[in-house]
């Protein structure tokens, strides 16, 4: 049976056709007026307020600056989730999949949705196809894999953000549990595919990041290979820096530099992570007796694993000297510094700081870009927050006598000021932190004076860059007639 409420490729033409002609006659005016004009977001995975205090701290000292510091316009995202069985009933604790589709769709959804509705399993039109419709160029760059959840809701519709080839779309199994399917999204059901399929078969200007594997599986109901589908759609793929560097000309562009997630540029010394304190025989029988053994300090260290990787500078700028030519009208190009989040939920924080330095080396080349082009809005922001806090190094109550420590685990930083920072995480007993539920920062250029209030939800940054691009937020009927 064919899935209620997604296109078909014929019907999703006549939408894409018919949204084109309404955002044509939307931008007219502003492309005449300031023509072109472009919007970089750039989205730091798991990156609020904890984070940015964290890299800092260890990157440029108590009192130093990030670029991020620097930016004119601050303000702050409320994150909003919803229940997929009872979409009327608020969840706390986003994740990637959903907040990625609140702005990229300026709508709310459920956790684990790419642009896809909460329970009724409907189709959203995102702002790249938006654009796209409009005669913008549109790019998408991340340091973790393509297919991954933030850069995937900007383009792909699947109800399950794991159903990233067509080898996952069915029955997909972790440590043999049983954690999705994406069945109706399958294109002999009536759906798009897999996500690696749907970049593949999309009009995407510029994708570039990891997910190799994801493009090496055959595609739904065909001979070759999702790569081989790619090419054959007009891409050009590379795989390397050296390839990326050298790149030149126009024309579509698909760089998958790694199997999965980029490898992120920090490390712990000894590629040592947060870990537990160790209380004393004593400490165990009473909590007022005895001592504990903290975590020894470390210094976090360059990964040898990111040697040949591009930084994520090095791809936006590509992608920007790309996407300028690409188009007159001008761009949207979404960037996102993924490993911030999947380090903190390994409870690394060094890997978490290097993930972190690289967003802000690439909010320096978006800000050196829009210096020659003023017609650019460039927004920073997070998808939702993490567990990382900062911590007293020692508790204050061991002055007291008392042996009181985190009951989570512990990383102790040395800085390069000379001091110690107790990084902690204590969300879980798992294996793997988890999200947290706190607002998220909001950062912008000059361009974004004005139109970026102190306060939003997280769907009005669609609502910011759609209006700033003269697009009009359009939620298409996808049921086929």
């Amino acid at each position: 049976m064919a899935r209620t409420g997604t296109r078909s490729s014929f019907v999703r033409f006549v939408i894409v056709l018919s949204l084109g002609l309404a955002c044509v006659s939307a931008s007219a005016g502003v492309a005449s007026a300031q023509s072109p004009r472009n919007v970089i977001l750039i989205i730091g995975d798991g990156m609020d307020d904890q984070q940015i205090s964290i890299a800092r701290n260890y990157l440029e000292g108590a009192r130093g600056r990030l670029t991020l510091d620097n930016l004119p316009v601050r303000g702050a995202a409320h994150v909003l989730t919803v229940s997929d069985d009872d979409p009327g009933q608020p969840i706390y604790v986003a994740d990637s999949a959903n907040t990625a589709t609140s702005m990229a769709t300026g709508e709310v959804t459920s956790r684990g949705r790419i642009a896809t509705t909460a329970s009724t399993d409907r189709d959203i039109t995102t702002i790249i196809e938006l654009a796209e419709a409009a005669g913008l160029a549109t790019g998408i760059v991340a340091t973790s894999s393509v297919t991954d959840a933030t850069p995937a809701s900007f383009i792909a519709h699947v109800n399950q953000r794991f159903c990233e080839n067509p080898g996952q779309m069915t029955n997909i199994e972790y440590r043999g549990r049983l954690i999705g399917d994406c069945s109706q999204d399958l294109k002999a059901n009536g759906g798009l595919g897999s996500i690696s399929e749907q970049l593949a078969a999309s009009d995407v200007d510029v994708i570039l990041g990891g997910g190799a594997k994801h493009f090496e599986p055959m595609a739904e109901g065909e001979e070759r290979s999702v790569k081989e589908l790619a090419a054959a759609n007009g891409y050009r793929v590379i795989v390397n820096k050296a390839e990326l560097e050298s790149t030149v000309g126009g024309g579509k562009l698909l760089g998958l530099f790694a199997e999965g997630h980029l490898p992120v540029m920090l490390q712990g010394e000894g590629g040592r992570v947060a870990e537990m304190p160790t209380p004393s025989l004593m400490n165990r029988l009473h909590r007022y007796l005895g001592g504990v053994t903290l975590p020894e300090p470390m210094t976090c260290v360059p990964n040898p694993a990111f040697a040949n990787t591009p930084t994520l500078a090095g791809m936006t700028d590509v992608a920007l000297a790309r996407l300028s030519q690409a188009s007159s009208r001008g761009f949207f190009l979404v960037i996102e510094s993924a490993s911030i989040d999947k380090k903190s939920h390994a409870r690394d924080a060094c890997g978490s700081i290097g993930e972190l330095e690289q967003l802000d080396r690439a909010v320096d080349r978006a800000l050196a870009f829009a210096e020659g082009f003023s017609d650019t809005l460039i927004l920073v922001t997070a998808d939702h927050g993490h567990a990382a806090q900062i911590i007293p190094n020692e508790s204050l109550f061991t002055r007291f006598g008392v042996p009181v420590y985190t009951p989570g685990h512990l990383a102790r930083l040395r800085t390069p000021e000379g001091g110690i920072m107790g990084v902690n995480y204590a969300t879980n007993n798992f294996n793997l932190e988890e999200h947290t539920g706190v607002h998220v920062p909001v950062y912008a250029n000059r361009a974004a004076i004005g139109i970026v209030p102190p306060m939003i939800t997280q769907p009005e940054i669609f609502d910011i860059a759609a209006g700033y691009l003269g697009l009009r937020r359009m939620v298409a009927d996808n049921t086929a007639p």
